[in-house]
Formats: C-alpha cells, sequence, structure tokens
C-alpha cells in the first residue's frame, strides 16, 4: 500500500477493487493491448501493480505526484508559446517485463551502432554510396547533411553519444521503430522525472515490484562524455538554445542532475582555436558540449548565417579535435524517413545480419518501383515527407493518411509525387497499440509512442531500463506528440529479482576536496544579479502600498492629501511604472490595487515578481525546490481578482503576506545557498537595488522640511521603526533619521551597511588580473564607502543623497561592464592564470 494515501486496509484482491473500473476496457480490434493478455484477461504484472491501488489511493498519490511536478516547475510548451504548461504525468506507468525488455535493449544497440558506422561513411569515405547499398539522393537531399562536416574526424572518435528511437507494436505484437532520433534527444529528462514523481506516489509499489533503477544509465552517459575528452577533469557543458525553447524546463533539470555547466551560445567563444565559456573570473575552457541546439544553429559562420543560437568558429574547433560535441552536428541525417527505406539493406550490408527491430515499412518515392508502389497502393498508404517534418505542399501536417482525405487533396498529393517524388515517402499505416490510463473513474486504453535512449560508453551502447512514454487522449490515434490533452507515463522495466538502489554519487572515495566559487557564467551572473534587484523592487512597492493602505483610512487622495505625503507616495508608484499618472484623481483604493496587480504596467508588484521569475526561469539549474515554491506562491498572491479588495484593509493584508513570502526568499537565499559566486550576485543585485531605494525614500521624506509624518513615513518603508524608537526616546529627528537611512553601519537596510556587504562581495569575486591593481567596480564601491563613512548627518543635503543614487547606479553599470560582458579581447592583458 501507498504511504501517503494513510493505513487504510489492502484490498482484498484486485478483481474486487477493480473489476468495475475495467469490465468495459476493450482494446480495438487487431491492436495490441499492454494491459490485457492473449487469454483475454489482465496481465499478472498489471494485476500486482492494481493489486496494491485501491481507486482512492491513486486520487491521492496522483495529486502527491503532480504536486511534485508543480514544486519543481516541470514544464514544455508547444510550438511558439510564450507561456510554459505544467508537465502532464499519466496517472498509471507502463510496466514491460524484463525478458521483453531485453530484445527491445539489443534492437535499440544494434541499430545506434549501425548509424554510428553510416554516419563515419556519408562524412568520409562514402562507401555506402558508391557500392549502391543508398542512392545519393537520400544524402544529398537530406538539409540535415551537412557538407561543411565532410571529411572531419568527429573529437573524440564518435559521431553519436546519445541515440534514441520512438517504438511502438505492431499487429503482431512485435516492437517495431517509427522514428530515429539523433539531432538533439529530448525526453531523457523527462523520463526522469516521471520517474521521481511517480517513485514518491507509488513508493511502496514502486519499491515491491523490482522497478530497475535510470541512475545507471545517466552515470553512464556522463562517464561516456567525460571518456572522450582529452582532460582528466573535463568541464561538459550542456548547449541550450534558451529559455524560450520546448524543453528548457528539461535541460535545465539534467545540467543540474548530470552537473553539468548549462550554457548558451552567448556564453560562449572561440579563443585560441578552443571553446571557451565566458565567465566572471575570465574565460574557460570547454571540452565538451552536449548540444541541444539544432547543429545548423551552432555556427553562423560556416552554418545557418541568421542563427543567434550558436558560436561563430564552432565548426573550425571541430575541425581541429578541441572540443567534443555530443552529438556531432550532421548526425541529424538519420532523422530522415527517406532513409528507413534502405535501413534492412544497409543492416544486411554492414553487420551480415538483419534488423533485430525492424522500423514500419517504408518506401522512398525517389526510386521509381517504390513510388510505383506507393500509388498502387495508394488508397492504404501513409505519405510523409521524405527528408522534412513536415508533408511538402502541407506545412500544417506530419503525415497525410491516404483513407482520412478527400479526393481532392489525394489528387493533389498523388500529383506532387509524380512531380517530385524524391520529397515523400509512403509509409504503412501505422495504429499505435495502446496501454492503460485510468479516466473518470475508470481503465480505458489509449495509444501510445514509447520513446527509448541509448549512451555510448566505453563498454559499449547503454540502452535506458525505461523511457519517455506519450499517451494520447484518442482512442484512435496515428501519432503522439505534446499537445492538449497529451499525458507522459512513466516506464516500469520489471526485474525478476530485487533491484539495488542506484545514484549517480562516485562509486569510489578518491574525490578530490573543493571549496571554491565555482565558474559561473557571466550570463547566469547577469540573470542572478537581477532576479535579486528585481525581488527588491517587489519589496520596496510592498511597503509603498502597504504604507498608503494604513495612511489611507485617515486621508483618501481622491478627496485630498493637505500634508502632502500620502501624494509623494502615489507620486513614487507612478516614477517607478507601477501606476499611470492619471491614476492619481482616483481614490486611494483603486491606485493601490494596480499598483499590486496590474499586468499593463511593468512597475507593478506583480510585473516585478514575475520579472524576477523570469530571471530565475534562465537559471532555474541554481535554485532550490523550496525557492521555486515560494516564488509561484508569491505569484499566486498577487492574480488578484477585484472582489479580493474590497477596502484597503484587505490590501494591506494582501501586502503582508506577500512581504512574508519575500521574506522566506531572503531567509532561504541567507540560509540555505553556498557563499559561491551565484550567492554572491543574487545578494550584490539586492543590496545595489536596496541602496537605491532608500536613497529615494529618503529625498522624498527626509527633506530639509520633512514633518514628522514624513519621518515616520520613511521608517517605515525601511522598516526600522523599531530601531528607531528603541534608540530614541524622545521621537522623531530629520538628522537622526537620516543617519539611520544612510549612514548607520548597523542598521541592516541603511545605504552604509548595504556598501559594506558590497565591498566583502568584490574582496571575495575572482580577478582578471594578478597586479593587485582594483578594478572598476571595486575602485566605485571603495571611493563610495569613503565618502558615506566620512559624512555627517547634519551635513547632508538632498543633493548629496540624489548623488549617493547616482554613484549607485553608476557602481551597477560597471558591475555589468566587468562581469557580464566578457570579451575575448579583454585576455590581453590577463595573465595566463586566467586560463583554466
Amino acid at each position: 500500500m501507498n504511504p501517503a494515501a494513510g493505513n487504510q486496509p489492502k484490498p482484498a484482491s484486485f478483481e474486487d477493487s477493480w473489476a468495475a473500473s475495467y469490465a468495459d476496457y476493450k482494446p480495438l480490434p487487431g491492436i495490441p493491448d499492454e494491459f490485457i493478455g492473449a487469454d483475454g484477461k489482465p496481465k499478472p504484472y498489471w494485476r500486482t501493480l492494481l493489486g496494491h491501488l485501491s481507486e482512492k489511493d491513486m486520487d491521492r498519490s496522483l495529486a502527491v505526484a503532480r504536486r511534485h511536478i508543480r514544486d519543481l516547475g516541470i514544464s514544455y510548451r508547444v510550438g511558439d508559446e510564450a507561456k510554459e504548461r505544467i508537465w502532464p504525468v499519466s496517472s498509471l506507468p507502463l510496466l514491460i517485463e524484463q525478458n521483453e525488455w531485453q530484445e527491445i535493449t539489443a534492437g535499440i544497440a544494434q541499430r545506434a551502432s549501425i548509424f554510428e558506422t553510416l554516419l563515419a561513411d556519408i562524412y568520409g569515405p562514402a562507401k555506402l554510396v558508391t557500392d549502391g547499398v543508398l542512392p545519393a539522393a537520400v544524402v544529398a537531399g537530406s538539409k540535415e547533411f551537412l557538407r561543411p562536416l565532410v571529411g572531419i574526424n568527429p573529437p573524440g572518435g564518435r559521431w553519436l553519444h546519445l541515440y534514441a528511437a520512438d517504438i511502438g507494436r505492431g499487429p503482431d505484437g512485435r516492437w517495431w521503430v517509427l522514428n530515429d532520433r539523433a539531432q538533439a534527444p529530448s525526453g531523457a529528462g523527462y523520463a526522469l522525472e516521471n520517474r521521481l514523481a511517480m517513485s514518491r506516489a507509488y513508493h511502496s509499489t514502486y519499491a515491491s515490484m523490482n522497478v530497475q533503477r535510470l541512475a545507471p544509465f545517466f552515470r553512464a552517459f556522463r562517464g561516456g562524455l567525460a571518456a572522450k575528452a582529452d582532460r582528466s577533469d573535463p568541464r561538459i557543458c550542456l548547449m541550450t538554445p534558451g529559455p524560450y525553447s520546448q524543453t528548457y524546463s528539461e535541460q535545465s533539470y539534467l545540467a543540474r542532475y548530470l552537473g553539468f555547466l548549462l550554457v548558451e551560445g552567448d556564453d560562449l567563444v572561440v579563443h585560441d582555436g578552443k571553446v571557451h565559456v565566458r565567465t566572471i573570473a575570465g574565460l574557460k575552457r570547454a571540452d565538451v558540449l552536449w548540444r541541444r541546439v539544432d547543429a545548423d544553429f551552432i555556427d553562423p559562420l560556416e552554418l545557418n548565417g541568421i542563427s543567434r543560437l550558436g558560436v561563430p568558429q564552432l565548426t573550425s574547433t571541430i575541425r581541429d579535435g578541441s572540443v567534443v560535441v555530443a552529438n556531432m552536428p550532421g548526425s541529424g541525417f538519420i532523422e530522415s524517413r527517406a532513409l528507413l527505406s534502405f535501413m534492412p539493406r544497409i543492416a544486411r550490408h554492414l553487420t551480415g545480419e538483419d534488423l533485430a527491430m525492424p522500423n514500419i515499412a517504408t518506401w522512398w518515392c525517389g526510386q521509381q518501383r517504390a513510388r510505383d508502389k506507393v500509388l498502387e497502393n495508394f488508397d492504404t498508404m501513409s505519405i510523409a515527407g521524405a527528408f522534412e517534418d513536415r508533408v511538402p505542399g502541407f506545412a500544417d501536417r506530419q503525415n497525410l493518411v491516404m483513407p482520412d482525405l478527400g479526393k481532392a487533396t489525394a489528387d493533389k498529393v498523388k500529383a506532387a509525387i509524380k512531380a517530385r517524388g524524391l520529397d515523400f515517402v509512403g509509409q504503412e499505416l501505422v495504429r499505435l497499440s495502446t496501454a492503460p490510463v485510468f479516466e473518470s473513474d475508470r481503465l480505458v486504453p489509449r495509444p501510445f509512442v514509447l520513446r527509448v535512449f541509448a549512451a555510448a560508453t566505453p563498454d559499449g551502447w547503454h540502452v535506458m531500463p525505461g523511457g519517455f512514454c506519450l499517451i494520447s487522449d484518442k482512442a484512435d490515434a496515428r501519432a503522439v506528440s505534446m499537445g492538449d490533452g497529451v499525458q507522459s507515463a512513466d516506464v516500469w522495466v520489471l526485474s525478476q529479482s530485487p533491484v539495488p538502489v542506484e545514484t549517480l554519487l562516485p562509486s569510489n572515495e578518491n574525490v578530490s576536496i573543493r571549496r571554491i566559487l565555482g565558474n559561473l557564467p557571466s550570463r547566469a551572473a547577469d540573470n542572478l544579479f537581477w532576479f535579486g534587484r528585481y525581488l527588491e523592487r517587489a519589496e520596496a512597492m510592498l511597503r509603498i502600498v502597504r504604507c498608503l493602505c494604513a495612511k489611507s483610512v485617515d486621508v483618501d487622495l481622491a478627496v485630498g492629501d493637505a500634508a502632502g505625503p500620502l501624494q509623494r507616495l502615489a507620486g513614487l508608484l507612478v516614477a517607478w511604472g507601477a501606476v499611470p499618472a492619471d491614476n492619481i484623481g482616483q481614490r486611494s483604493l483603486s491606485i493601490i490595487a494596480t499598483a499590486l496587480g496590474s499586468v499593463a504596467n511593468y512597475g507593478s508588484v506583480l510585473s516585478n515578481v514575475r520579472m524576477a521569475y523570469g530571471a530565475a526561469s534562465v537559471i532555474r539549474e541554481r535554485l532550490s525546490v523550496d525557492s521555486w515554491k515560494l516564488l509561484g506562491k508569491l505569484e499566486a498572491q498577487l492574480v488578484l481578482k477585484p472582489s479580493d479588495l474590497a477596502t484597503e484593509a484587505e490590501a494591506f493584508e494582501v501586502a503582508d503576506r506577500a512581504l512574508v513570502t519575500l521574506a522566506a526568499i531572503s531567509g532561504l537565499a541567507q540560509e540555505n545557498i553556498n557563499r559561491v559566486a551565484g550567492w554572491r550576485f543574487l545578494d550584490i543585485g539586492r543590496r545595489v537595488e536596496r541602496a537605491i531605494n532608500t536613497c529615494r525614500f529618503v529625498r522624498n521624506f527626509a527633506g530639509d522640511k520633512a514633518s514628522a509624518d514624513d519621518l515616520e513615513i520613511l521608517l517605515d518603508l525601511i522598516d526600522s521603526q523599531i530601531t528607531y524608537h528603541s534608540r530614541y526616546l524622545t521621537g522623531v529627528a530629520l538628522a537622526p533619521v537620516r543617519d539611520m537611512a544612510l549612514l548607520d553601519p548597523y542598521n541592516p537596510r541603511s545605504v552604509s551597511f548595504q556598501i559594506n556587504l558590497l565591498r566583502d562581495h568584490l574582496d571575495t569575486l575572482p580577478t582578471l588580473n594578478d597586479d593587485g591593481i582594483p578594478e572598476e567596480p571595486k575602485r566605485f564601491i571603495d571611493l563610495f564607502a569613503g565618502e558615506i563613512a566620512s559624512a555627517a548627518a547634519d551635513d547632508i543635503e538632498p543633493s548629496s543623497v540624489l548623488a549617493f543614487e547616482q554613484t549607485l547606479m553608476r557602481f551597477a553599470d560597471a558591475i555589468a561592464s566587468r562581469y557580464f560582458l566578457q570579451r575575448p579581447d579583454g585576455l590581453k592583458t590577463k595573465s595566463a592564470s586566467g586560463l583554466a
């Protein structure tokens, strides 16, 4: 029984618990099903799984799994969607027995080995073409055949490091390959996330069914990449297209799980014939790039000139053998459907054996005999692009199923094939096999596709014991891709004996101990810096809103604010972009609601929180699960309906709760994050923004003619009421309040306190030169610290405070110029120790 479901008694039997749920479970005629065996009854291992669960257990456990997914921020995009979707995990895993999985493993490993040999040939001697095994047009016609790679010996001696295949059962029950994947195979990270979610949801069930672990696969993959580098302790980077990639969440998770550096093209630069990562400590060599960027986009000089995702001259470093790239550019050639037509012949030519796992029957229409075959059997065919993901002339379709088309469309397709057959393939119609899912209190069969992964290691191909399974919401589907209604299921490969617990921890104790800042990429430092600044801006805005709520009980802005402090508070909201200027004449509650939850105004609290979330999403591999939970909670607190803010008191409560959540995020950053470079840039951003905001508050509420109300508001805004009144018992006075806000080195909210912390951070961060001369940000902050330390509260004027604020903004610019805009020409003055 699943412990998460409470101490409920185990169901008496599978039949008692599930008889009603699967009574109407009827697979489609002639379609293999994973749940129902040849005898028409549920297979034994499915009975074992469901025998551990009741429907109530499943509901509760699935809620646990989905909460885990949501808390981790696991997501995906469909097409060009701007907003990410939460990952949809299925309620039941897909179960496969060990004996059957061994057959799958043999077929996948054989296929991966054949493709490795094939790629080495087409980019090398091209014997398959000259021997007549593979038509030259199949090679030259593929957009993934990259001519600049011809003649290159891949660094590390391998074209494929990670191979994937989409498989399904044929009508005879055997597994067939539907598609091959080598461009930048996705899904391995989602498979791991599915496993973590489901093993948590069905903990005791998972442990009792001898499910094979995934960790050994990832350890083998990581070890295989490291073995191909020419340094014993290589720097391995996962090269991502960026946060708008459809699978960025998966990429960032894998980078964190495997210990790889997550980099974008702008993080990399070629210098002295080698690839380097731009870091806050200068350029650091990258030994291995695991690319998730399409090959054509990795180098705008030799490949696609419009690319903004790649690295100029990267192809030349591959040609020189100075960086290992997995998979090698050009390996996406194996994904062309035209190649499927020739795989049986290629397998026999290269290995002398038939394919252990055949692919679906495919006919390339570039050959007369195959074209005639397709046209003769046109009404029973599926037509697809030979070299493209879409059917030529039908950009919105991955394939065209002839029986489903009208006569006009079918005639158009037939004419296109006759005119230019080499662009098309005909394929055997495939109706995917089905697996059980739980819908509306019933078990129902739904079509699925299983993606299986193989990693190249020094000992051969290592196949993941599991995979990435997509299940359609339609009863009859011929293709499944992520979209509305589609779910992803964990894949449990069941062993016949107990499975030892596996982790990615090193298996020996000969691991060097390190206590270093880490080589933080400049882009990551930039985003951490702004993450801190946006959070601090949100906090400052919340304090203004809370102060307005408290004071507006006595004076409403729509009626008038004779003393002026509330008008100045509202003026700050306008100046900071939280409220439009023409809103000032409205009632205070309307202004407060806009400042809190407006989506249209860039300076609102909600907008700042979302910008913080956006900055964090780019470096999500560096943030803890708890931080993600709190960020999501904070955003949810600020998404308000008009009915949520009926009074100023309710608005005060919203602001107060949000401030508590922000305090929790800050507490996590202070107490749970190692004092490495990433934390320092996050804190630098917070300290710079807090100091700037404090200067602005002082200019508005501690001028030469400030009233007692002004000074009390200032103390509220800098959260120093208790500190001030415990120190001064005679009431508020201008000089002591200015001193506490600006000069007091013991007040965590003062400008002086922020400056001292900034000095400490810069003393710890690496420098580019070893000549002992302070870099520009250090000179800035040291001079400013001296100015603050020598100032007297009685002598400070508003113009002095404005000068402080401007100095802080110039300091922020100096930080950006030094740490976020690294260029290779900066090496001209670097010592040799700057390179690693």
